[in-house]
């Protein structure tokens, strides 16, 4: 094993499901020697307690530490994160009636809240008034009723909300992610260095 490499790409969040946590659950490994890799990923880190938090983060030095006290000769080469913040999922809370109740309700303020963002911004600046003004400017006398401008504006929003959201159904229209999956991408990354800052600052962190 002398003057082996091994390169060791930790993750930001790692979830895992059960309580006893290796180093495959929070990192990806590569060794030249396949043994010492296969090791390397199956050395324990960290045991969850039953009376534990269900979060921890585990500085990439003590994972290093525990590599090279297992596998000696082993040098490690880390290519990720330097602090692996670890949650434990319970994969039974998120099933049944419960999980379908929270995800209508969600699904429910989402699209009646749109809506009526939507009508109270159109109300806020006369959209319909400002439809008729353009009508009879154009067309020299005043609209009778709803005119071509209001079908094609309804018309080109929702293409827009679709184009925007790219999805239609289920069926994604491009390969490019969605604003809200950039957004909700960027705010799980803060979270995630929040929690790693707080738990440094309490001293609660797994460091060598």
């Amino acid at each position: 094993m002398a003057n082996t490499v091994l390169y060791l790409k930790a993750k930001q969040n790692a979830e895992v499901m059960q309580e006893r946590v290796c180093v495959k659950d929070i990192a990806s490994v590569y060794c030249a020697d396949k043994a010492v890799c296969a090791k390397a990923r199956a050395l324990k880190i960290y045991q969850f307690g039953e009376k534990d938090r269900k979060r921890q983060v585990i500085s990439v030095l003590k994972v290093i530490e525990q590599i090279e006290s297992q596998c000696q000769g082993v040098s490690v080469e880390s290519l990720g994160e330097n602090d692996i913040l670890i949650e434990l999922v319970n994969v039974d809370e998120h099933k049944g009636f419960l999980q379908w109740l929270k995800l209508t309700f969600v699904a429910a303020v989402s699209f009646f809240g749109t809506g009526f963002t939507i009508m109270a911004f159109h109300n806020d600046i006369s959209v319909n008034k400002i439809f008729s003004h353009v009508y009879e400017l154009v067309m020299g006398y005043p609209s009778d009723g709803y005119s071509i401008l209001e079908v094609s504006y309804s018309i080109g929003l929702a293409a827009g909300i679709i184009l925007f959201f790219n999805h239609i159904g289920g069926r994604r229209i491009t390969k490019d992610p969605t604003p809200i999956e950039v957004e909700m991408r960027v705010y799980e990354t803060d979270v995630n260095k929040a929690l790693i800052e707080t738990a440094d600052r309490e001293g609660k962190s797994i460091d060598a």
